[in-house]
């Protein structure tokens, strides 16, 4: 019995060894073309950021505070994009952040049109444009496609003021069809 145990468990780590060295193998065949925008100072990037961390202070009223990870503008049309990382298959969303985005989701398609996609992913490099990421699109986040949960299922007391969202709520798509929805998004600027 130990021993079809331990079969069993050797298996099924070799089998996910295997997958694991084909998709890597596999992920290293293509190469995205060199990229547009670059750190050029990463410790200036840094100290900004560093910097910015000592704007609100304890003893203040207010707190918190959000940026946006990518904004794209063209002829007056927004793609905006949130970068998460997966913890345990979920993305963590600070309730504040996520109305911050709802908000400006909504003002700017009263204007003009405005996208507004969470992706989440895993420990990739964007530069390979097979890697796997997940997204959502704001407006579905509003229609309750994309389900509002506040608390976690697996952890209660570890769940407040964030919004989660599981993966299997997410679409998975390959970084290069993600940059092909920003494109036909800035041509449909146009």
């Amino acid at each position: 019995m130990n021993n079809e145990t331990s079969d069993l468990i050797d298996n099924f780590y070799e089998k996910k060894s295997f997958h694991n060295q084909v998709y890597t193998s596999n992920q290293r065949l293509r190469k995205s073309p060199k990229a547009k925008y670059q750190i050029f100072d990463e410790e200036e990037f840094t100290r900004g950021r560093e910097v910015l961390g000592e704007l609100i202070v304890h003893g203040m009223i207010a707190s918190g505070g959000t940026d946006i990870d990518w904004l794209i503008e063209h002829n007056g049309g927004f793609i905006i994009l949130e970068f998460k990382g997966f913890h345990n298959d979920k993305i963590n969303i600070p309730k504040g952040q996520m109305i911050a985005y709802e908000k400006l989701h909504e003002k700017l398609n009263q204007a003009t049109k405005c996208y507004l996609y969470i992706v989440g992913c895993d420990d990739i490099e964007f530069s390979n444009p097979d890697a796997r990421i997940w997204i959502f699109e704001m407006s579905q986040w509003k229609n309750g496609i994309v389900p509002k949960i506040a608390k976690d299922i697996y952890d209660e007391k570890n769940s407040h003021n964030k919004y989660l969202v599981y993966r299997e709520y997410m679409e998975e798509i390959t970084v290069e069809k993600l940059r092909g929805i920003i494109d036909s998004h800035w041509k449909e600027f146009e």
